[in-house]
């Protein structure tokens, strides 16, 4: 009989903070990984069964998923990694949940719609930060404005990265970072588009970037022309200004790598006191063509820590029986609302 869920990656940075907040939450995940040594030294800390697995063995990850109702997919980077744990998870009826930001693997995921249907599973990335307050800002805002033909979303979040994110990010810079849509369309921009928002402490610069709600938020609305802003550092603006060569040098084989070896060298993520504290602002915007206006914002936690929240919360719901099968974003699974449900949140209109 099936019980509970698994963390996948729980060695990481964030699965194990997860991890530990399933637990104050009265569940009891089963953590699972590749690194027996290391997970088991995580599972004595939480007092949590573990499994090691690897990705590879095909038949012992689906022995196990057998065993849990749903699977928090938390080892990335995804564009390697959620290909496996997606097929175990369709092969053994387990319900797939990840905290993906990656355009590549939203899309992949929802083009395993109907064998998702078929098996009776619910396939839903990114469950955290990425991209649940966006989705539901967009979801929201397409209740306001059914017919709005075009939607900007844009993030102020200031927060060290872990290093699982840092690589996610660095590949993402080698494939390039302007990804908008357009018609329905996903396409690459020659250069950063820049406008301002107000995040609630005057305009700012942003950057367009290719944000995960590229992908969800077309799948939850509709809204054919979408472009992700983010508000502007000096490091944001080397990053996607960096020019073609490059780009190129960034995605040679043997550069990925020292750089990945780079990373692993900085601090796992921001501290205990940075979460805390620390919070992210979102506006977004929706317009129609005859050019009716609606705007909102939503403000959140640290970046991790609604990560943390909003993936125990996604957990709870899908245990409590909320899951649909085929893939779903946040806001078709559990509607735009579900963003304020979540401890620290909150989703409010401005004037337009």
């Amino acid at each position: 009989m099936r019980e509970g869920f698994m963390v996948y990656g729980a060695t990481g940075y964030t699965g194990r903070l997860i991890a530990r907040a399933a637990k104050a939450a009265g569940m009891a995940p089963l953590l699972a990984g590749r690194d027996a040594d290391r997970l088991g030294r995580v599972a004595r800390e939480l007092g949590l069964k573990s499994r090691a697995i690897s990705l590879s063995d095909t038949s012992a990850l689906r022995q196990a998923l057998s065993e849990v109702t749903v699977v928090l997919h938390a080892a990335g980077p995804f564009s390697r990694t959620s290909a496996p744990m997606l097929d175990a998870c369709l092969a053994s009826g387990t319900h797939y949940l990840d905290i993906t930001g990656e355009i590549p693997v939203f899309e992949a995921a929802a083009a395993r719609d109907a064998a998702a249907k078929r098996a009776g599973v619910m396939v839903l990335p990114g469950v955290g930060f990425d991209v649940v307050p966006s989705d539901c800002l967009a979801a929201h805002l397409h209740e306001r404005l059914p017919d709005a033909t075009e939607l900007s979303l844009a993030i102020a979040a200031l927060s060290t990265m872990s290093r699982g994110t840092q690589k996610t990010a660095l590949e993402g810079v080698a494939g390039g970072m302007q990804q908008v849509r357009r018609g329905g369309r996903i396409t690459t921009l020659a250069a950063p588009l820049a406008r301002d928002f107000d995040f609630g402490d005057g305009p700012r610069r942003c950057l367009s970037v290719g944000w995960g709600d590229v992908a969800t938020a077309f799948h939850s609305t509709g809204i054919p022309d979408i472009t992700v802003y983010i508000r502007a550092s000096r490091q944001i603006e080397q990053m996607v200004r960096v020019g073609a060569p490059a780009l190129w040098l960034i995605g040679l084989a043997p550069v990925q790598a020292l750089l990945r070896g780079l990373i692993d060298w900085l601090p796992a993520g921001p501290s205990e006191a940075q979460r805390a504290t620390g919070r992210a602002v979102l506006v977004g915007e929706a317009r129609n063509a005859a050019g009716e206006r609606v705007t909102a914002r939503v403000v959140t936690p640290e970046t991790y820590e609604l990560t943390i929240r909003s993936a125990v919360e996604i957990v709870r719901r899908v245990l409590d029986g909320g899951a649909k099968p085929g893939f779903q974003t946040p806001s078709l699974a559990f509607g735009s609302g579900l963003i304020a449900a979540i401890p620290g949140c909150t989703l409010t209109d401005l004037p337009s």
